[in-house]
């Protein structure tokens, strides 16, 4: 049987590809789900992504299973331990930006109804489906993103620049950014 196509970026790594293959671009409407993957793009800043699925359960578990209402309560104490916990990336800046991060995220959630009803209303509730046949077409940014930015800043979220968001995007399926020869691109097609 042939090997699927799949995303240049995929590569070998069984992480990647299990990665690709069962989450990257398929439409995410719950807000847990939306909260991680806030949390993981932030940390990613100066990192690769690999580096950050490698370390997925330690967020998981320091995260309290990003749950949002529980990361709001972490306190210098709780700082403190994970910045000695290797199961993370244990930058400061980035761990309080998380917190308050998930304050917003909670204010948000309390004005829209959820969060997923926020994020994918810069769309009308849509899926931006794109049609990239080679990875040099897609893009850093997007109007789209610097739009959610631009707004997500001025309610206070930190750690997060349209790059940040584009893949954030990217990985909700808010786009469909698959190569349009994966056979991914046209099961996470929201119909």
């Amino acid at each position: 049987m042939a090997e699927k196509k799949r995303c240049d970026w995929s590569g070998s790594d069984p992480i990647f590809v299990e990665y690709h293959d069962h989450e990257w671009g398929v439409p995410v409407r719950d807000d847990r789900k939306q909260f991680e993957f806030l949390v993981l793009e932030s940390a990613q800043a100066g990192l690769s992504w690999l580096t950050i699925l490698k370390r997925r359960e330690g967020y998981r578990r320091l995260y309290e299973g990003f749950d949002p209402e529980k990361v709001v309560r972490f306190d210098e104490s709780r700082i403190q331990t994970m910045l000695k916990d290797t199961g993370i990336i244990r930058n400061r800046k980035k761990i309080e930006s998380s917190i308050n991060n998930a304050r917003r995220f909670l204010e948000v959630r309390e004005q829209y109804g959820s969060f997923s009803n926020y994020f994918w209303g810069f769309t009308g509730g849509k899926q931006v489906v794109n049609h990239f046949t080679s990875m040099n077409e897609i893009p850093a940014t997007t109007p789209l993103s610097d739009t959610i930015t631009k707004d997500m800043k001025q309610r206070g979220f930190q750690f997060l620049g349209s790059t940040i968001l584009y893949a954030h995007m990217q990985a909700t399926g808010l786009v469909n950014d698959h190569m349009v020869e994966c056979f991914r691109h046209k099961e996470c097609m929201e119909h």
